[in-house]
Order: C-alpha cells, then structure tokens, then sequence
C-alpha cells in the first residue's frame, strides 16, 4: 500500500492511497467465492456457477462492496502513518475496482491543527467588586418578604393596581379567525410584573370585576406562537376575579417565622453571606470568561468546523430544553441567537484545544481523588443527592465530561496564576 498526504489547511488533510494490485485481485477472488456459495443462478447448481457469470450478473455490486472493503481497511493505517487526530467522517473519492490493476483513492478529513506552543501568560484581567450593599441586602429582604407574602380578596371599592393579581378568561381572533390553542381560562397575571403585555395590562388597571374589553394587541415577532407572531390580535378579555397582596412587616418576629434565625439582624447577616458568595462565584466566571477570551485572542488557531458544529448543536439543544422547561415553545432559535452560539461554538472550541495542549505541555492529569471532588462540588451547587449524582456519571460520555471540565478548571488556575488580575 502507498500512501500520500497533502495538508490543504492546518485543520484539513488530503490523503491518496493506493492499494497493491495483488491485494485487489484477493479480495475479489473472496467476494466472489462467498457470493458463488450462496447465489442461485438459472442453469446452474448452488455454488457452481462460473465467475464470468457472476461476474456479469453482480459484478458492479461485487466491485462498490470491495471498493468499500479495501477503504475500511486502509483508511485508519493512512490516518495513523500520518500522525494526526481525525475528528470527521472522510469524503471518499474512489476510482473502480479492476481486476487487473491497483486500486486508488482519495480522503478528505478534517484533523486536529498542530499547535506547537500556546501564550498563556501576562494577560491582565480586572475581577469585579462583591462588595455587598445595603440596596442589595434590602432587596433580598423585600423577596423574601414577597415570597411570604398572601393574597386576600379586594375590597368592594378596590380596583386593579400594580402588585394585585387578576383572575381572567381570553380567547384570541385575527382577522376574525380564532386562534383556538391560544386562549385561556382563570389565569392569574400579577400586575406591574411584565408578566402580560402592555396593552392588556393597561385595559385591566383600574377596572374591578366582573368586566369585560375586547383589546387590539401588536404581537411581538419573537412570540412563542407562530400564529400571532408579528400580527395584530384581538383580545377578548373578562375579568372573573381580583387579588390583593398583603406583604408581611419586616421585623423580628418576621425573621423568626422563618424558622431558622433569632432576629431581624440574623436574617440580614444570612442574606449578606449568601450575597457575598453569589458575587463572588459571579466575579470568579467573569475572570474565568476574561482568561478564555484572552488565550483564544492570543492563539488566533484554526478549527475544524465539524467540532464548532458539534458544539453548536449541543448549545442550541440546551438552550431549547432551557426554553421549554420555562414554558415556552420554540422549536428554533431565532437568528441573533444563532450567530451568538455560531460565535460562542467556535470560541469555546478554540479554547479546548488550546487548554488541551497546555493541559499536556503540564502533565495535568485528572484522578480519582479530583472526580470525587468535582461530583461534591456539582452536589453542593445542583442541591443533588451526592449517591445520586454517582450514579448518573457513572456513564462513559458523562464520566468524560466531568473529566474535561476538571482538567479545564485546572488548565484556568494555572492561566490565571500566571495573569495579572486587578480587583475593581
């Protein structure tokens, strides 16, 4: 067998095999004598029909599946002898089989770029402030006290305001056609939240029930129903009920209620901690983000775009099931979306391969003692059972995903030791 290379890109390799005329005539002879064991031929006895006529009656289907034989069975040696990592199917483009002469072909593969070294010192990053204000404490203390919060039946000369939650039935025309699966019944909207469109929220302030307004709505063009999207609606609302929210007093005896802190202050010094250490994991990923972005603009390589594809999909599948599990029913992302993962795809992709290869250059090995860490680290932000999360990494493909975001994370330390990182 000889083999040829031609790199027509740092990320896209060329190769040209010939397979010895000797071989070729092997593997015919092989096809051709299980094709005759189990053949039936008109005029002849199973198994014995002569190869001329076989190779009349099959012999284009006899040649395609030896073809296809002999590439199996090269492909991964030529790929090997050239010492790159394949991370595509090849595009094949071979010539026919003939008895009587070698056989040839070409492969087309995206491979891996060869990165010879990478920077990854000296980048100057600026780490936001977790300083903890009294605004933010404030603003906790005031969710909490929504959370605690309950609804009671307006007053007979109450009418809707921002903050009370309306009870109402709609259905939905355009153009006097009815949008069926887009009405609704006894469905609560909470007032001044954005939680309605405006112009159905402006019909609604003001009013008490029972009352009832048809509502002319511009749908937004980014609106989960593709009937409505970008089109003019008819709203008929009714408003069956009305609800006032009664918020709770913030003192002590609120903080105890909660059931875990002795006072008001307590509650205060709880919420000033779990501040702190929401800004602080929020200032270590603007770092880490920072870090990323300055290693791939260090190390303009390029990448095989099966992998930014690959990447891609994953990212829009995530992003989809976000979407769905909050309601929604996009199928697709819009195309400002699209372009943000494109971008995002190749970025990420960039930086795995160079993390890679410092991860290498470093010797940074991921352990037993690292995996245990990580599924620990993975229950305490997920709020999983620890057993559990085990038993869901105990797969390959997740095992492996743990096992690159580990080594990642220490590729990140050892970038970031060696950056000059400035507190804002």
């Amino acid at each position: 067998m000889q083999i040829s290379a031609n790199q027509l890109s740092p990320v896209l390799l060329e190769l040209n095999v010939q397979v010895d005329a000797d071989r070729v005539r092997a593997e015919l002879d092989k096809a051709y004598q299980q094709l005759a064991r189990g053949a039936t031929v008109r005029g002849f006895r199973k198994g014995k029909a002569p190869r001329k006529v076989l190779r009349h009656m099959f012999g284009a289907r006899v040649a395609a599946d030896v073809a296809q034989r002999l590439v199996d069975e090269t492909y991964a040696k030529a790929v090997d002898e050239q010492k790159v990592q394949a991370v595509s199917q090849p595009a094949i483009e071979s010539q026919a089989v003939n008895e009587n002469g070698p056989f040839s072909y070409k492969a087309r593969v995206e491979i891996l770029p060869k990165i010879d070294s990478v920077v990854f010192e000296g980048f100057k990053i600026k780490r936001p402030s977790i300083t903890v204000t009294d605004a933010q404490i404030q603003e906790q203390l005031e969710a909490v006290q929504r959370a605690n919060s309950t609804l009671e039946p307006a007053g007979e000369s109450h009418v809707a305001a921002a903050g009370d939650v309306a009870t109402v039935d709609f259905t939905v025309s355009v153009d006097g056609r009815a949008i069926k699966d887009a009405s609704a019944e006894n469905l609560d909207l909470e007032l001044g939240q954005s939680a309605v469109l405006p112009e159905i929220e402006a019909a609604l302030l003001g009013k008490r029930p029972p009352f009832q307004q048809d509502v002319e709505v511009a749908v937004p063009a980014g609106s989960a129903h593709p009937d409505l999207r970008g089109k003019k609606a008819i709203f008929a609302i009714v408003l069956r009920d009305l609800k006032t929210r009664v918020l709770p007093a913030i003192d002590d005896e609120f903080a105890k209620d909660l059931g875990e802190f002795d006072n008001l202050d307590a509650l205060k010094k709880s919420i000033s901690d779990d501040l702190a250490k929401r800004l602080e994991e929020s200032a270590d990923n603007v770092v880490a983000q920072g870090l990323v972005a300055e290693l791939v603009k260090a190390n303009p390589i390029q990448v095989p775009p099966t992998l930014v594809q690959q990447q891609y999909r994953v990212t829009e599948q995530e992003l989809l099931r976000q979407a769905r599990s909050q309601g929604g029913r996009n199928q697709q992302l819009t195309p400002e979306a699209r372009r943000s993962v494109e971008q995002d795809s190749e970025i990420k992709v960039r930086a795995g391969l160079l993390m890679a290869e410092i991860a290498k250059a470093k010797g940074i090995q991921v352990g037993p003692a690292d995996i245990e860490e990580g599924l620990k680290g993975l229950a305490d932000q997920s709020g999983k059972n620890l057993a559990k999360l085990k038993a869901e990494y105990a797969t390959q493909q997740k095992r492996e995903m743990l096992v690159g975001m580990i080594l990642e994370n220490k590729v990140l330390d050892i970038i970031e030791a060696a950056a000059q990182i400035e507190q804002e």
